[in-house]
């Protein structure tokens, strides 16, 4: 991998990272897709991801995808798979990130960028998911919760095409999203310490 190939692909970890923290399996379903179709242009033989695009994870995947945009739909249940999502939205936003990593490039490159970018970006998204459907199921007893992981589960399909497809505006959408979070959550923690 030349220094390009290496930038777009952290571009397309990034914004994949980033649909993982809105939906922890669909971004993964449609990564191995990609794959298995030759869209991505990645050798995972004789890798730790060369099960990746087989037919049983695609299988898995298209099964746990289904699973968990039914679940975000039930009221209260939702609170409780954002307990399960959370850790498992930096798992896969760290191994999409190191899977598209994958080829030329020395792994520890590969997992420091992986960890930072990926895992990073995934748990910020998801933590801010967690505070708006928690605000949501405070304030509407979690009659609202559907419009949120309908909103959830839009981001996330556009994102994770335009990550696959136009990796570097998937990128430029993420720091802009990634701004909007740091921003309202300095905000916030301003009005809590002149309150205190």
């Amino acid at each position: 991998m030349n220094e390009f190939d290496v930038i777009i692909a952290l571009c397309m970890g990034i914004g994949l990272a980033a649909a993982s923290g809105f939906r922890v399996f669909l971004p993964p379903f449609l990564l191995s897709i990609a794959v298995r179709a030759d869209t991505i242009d990645i050798d995972l033989a004789s890798t730790p991801f060369e099960y990746f695009d087989s037919n049983i994870a695609v299988i898995l995947l298209g099964a746990a995808t289904l699973i968990e945009f039914a679940g975000y739909y039930v009221p209260w249940v939702d609170n409780m798979l954002d307990t399960i999502a959370s850790p498992a939205a930096v798992v896969a936003g760290t191994g999409m990130t190191a899977l598209v990593l994958e080829g030329d490039t020395d792994p520890v490159i590969q997992w420091t960028l992986a960890i930072i970018a990926g895992g990073g970006v995934s748990a910020v998204v998801q933590g801010a998911t967690v505070v708006t459907r928690g605000v949501s199921t405070m304030f509407t007893g979690g009659l609202a919760n559907p419009v949120v992981s309908t909103g959830e589960n839009i981001a996330s399909i556009f994102l994770t095409i335009f990550a696959i497809v136009l990796a570097p505006i998937a990128a430029i959408l993420v720091g802009i999203l990634m701004y909007m979070i740091v921003k309202k959550w300095m905000r916030n923690r301003s009005k809590v310490q002149a309150s205190g």
